[in-house]
């Protein structure tokens, strides 16, 4: 099966809802289900399948390497409003957002814009 592997960080406060580590090394699988969202278990070989995309990942993030407060970082089934996303120090805006299809090496930024006061 092949796989994509992406450098994924976390600043301004969000790491500290991933185990307090601001850098992780992520591998996905390069074709995933079409629904967008990692299956819950297993599927079938013959199940439709598409390129790894951001959604995914945001999905994929949220199931395994988040640790507390789902709601600080995922809404409506993508990040939630003050939270900066960089595609290879590119806004995701400009990138297609959560269709952008992920590439071995790939570096995506989180960050949140949100701060006490």
């Amino acid at each position: 099966m092949s796989t994509v592997t992406v450098k994924v960080e976390f600043g301004g406060g969000l790491e500290l809802l991933f185990s307090n580590e601001r850098s992780h090394r992520v591998t996905i699988p390069a074709l995933v289900p079409a629904s967008g969202q990692p299956a819950q278990t297993e599927s079938s070989d013959d199940a439709p399948k598409k390129p790894a995309d951001l959604a995914y990942l945001i999905f994929w993030l949220k199931d395994n390497l988040l640790k507390e407060r789902a709601e600080l970082f995922v809404e409506n089934g993508t990040v939630r409003p003050g939270i900066l996303v960089l595609v290879n120090d590119a806004d995701w805006e400009l990138e297609g957002e959560g269709e952008y299809q992920l590439k071995d090496g790939d570096e995506i930024v989180f960050i949140s814009t949100l701060h006490g006061g």
